[in-house]
């Protein structure tokens, strides 16, 4: 039975190509086109499932060319959409591919499955009923420093994506920006070398510095500790720095939740300052 024409988002395993699902794999043998970002990659998942189906590249640097064609092959075809590993949308081109598939009628379905970030946060040992996903860091040391001053007061851990040779250098930037967390540096998911070491952000730097492991590498960072009380001072030069950015509700809900303090509380002194 051919699949019915739209868009198919397809989880590819990660490690094992033994966690492919069946649905994933059904719908890989029977649709009409598979959008991949690699097509030697995906020719590999597609000769362990015994199957051959015509491949269109779809990636960074051709995404705005190539997405109106798709769409338009949606219409009458089923197109699946993987990426080299994991769930395509996480760190991957493809959410304007859904926005636009939705605006012109198509039907968007899913088979759900592995997740390199979820994955390593089974994994951890850290917090799990809060956290938050970053992808990856940026590149130069500036920008990277600023976007982990961003995410500094959030409770919750942090998962990032990042390479072998970059990581020692980020666990330093993180433990400048964060202080010393607990966190976990977790590789090879579901792979032969799987491996996941846990420690302090100092000590996993130290660890890494001048030996960059190899294959695929995600952090966890554990949430802020428990802080001490706020002081009044601190509460109004954090809201002085918030208001240069927002309104007053919106910095004193931003305050509030860094500082762990009662929303209304930090409004009316937001209301006061202004």
């Amino acid at each position: 039975m051919s699949l019915p024409p739209g868009l198919y988002i397809v989880a590819t395993p990660i490690g094992n190509l033994s966690d492919l699902s069946p649905h994933a794999a059904r719908i890989l043998s029977e649709a009409d086109v598979i959008a991949v970002e690699d097509s030697r990659v995906t020719a590999k998942l597609l000769a362990h499932i015994g199957v051959k189906r015509p491949m269109t590249p779809y990636h960074d640097h051709n995404a705005d060319k190539v997405r109106p064609d798709l769409i338009a092959q949606m219409a009458e075809k089923a197109v699946a959409l993987v990426s080299d590993a994991g769930t395509p949308l996480v760190s991957d081109p493809g959410y304007k591919l859904v926005r636009d598939a939705r605006a012109a009628g198509i039907d968007v379905h899913t088979a759900a499955g592995p997740c390199a970030a979820i994955a390593a946060l089974t994994l951890a040992g850290l917090p799990t009923d809060r956290f938050l996903f970053l992808g990856f860091l940026p590149a130069k040391a500036g920008a990277r420093a600023a976007a982990i001053a961003e995410v500094a007061p959030v409770r919750a851990t942090l998962i990032l994506y990042e390479s072998g040779p970059r990581l020692s250098a980020a666990l330093r930037a993180l433990h400048q920006g964060l202080g010393d967390r607990e966190a976990a540096v977790v590789r090879e998911i579901s792979k032969k070398f799987e491996e996941t070491v846990t420690g302090t952000l100092d000590a996993l730097a130290t660890r890494y510095e001048g030996a960059p492991p190899k294959g695929e590498i995600v952090l966890v960072v554990g949430p802020p500790g428990e802080a001490e009380a706020a002081s009044e001072a601190d509460v109004d030069a954090a809201l002085r720095e918030a208001m240069t950015r927002l309104s007053p509700s919106r910095a004193a809900a931003a305050v509030a939740e860094a500082l762990g303090l009662p929303r209304r509380t930090v409004y009316e002194r937001a209301l006061t300052l202004k």
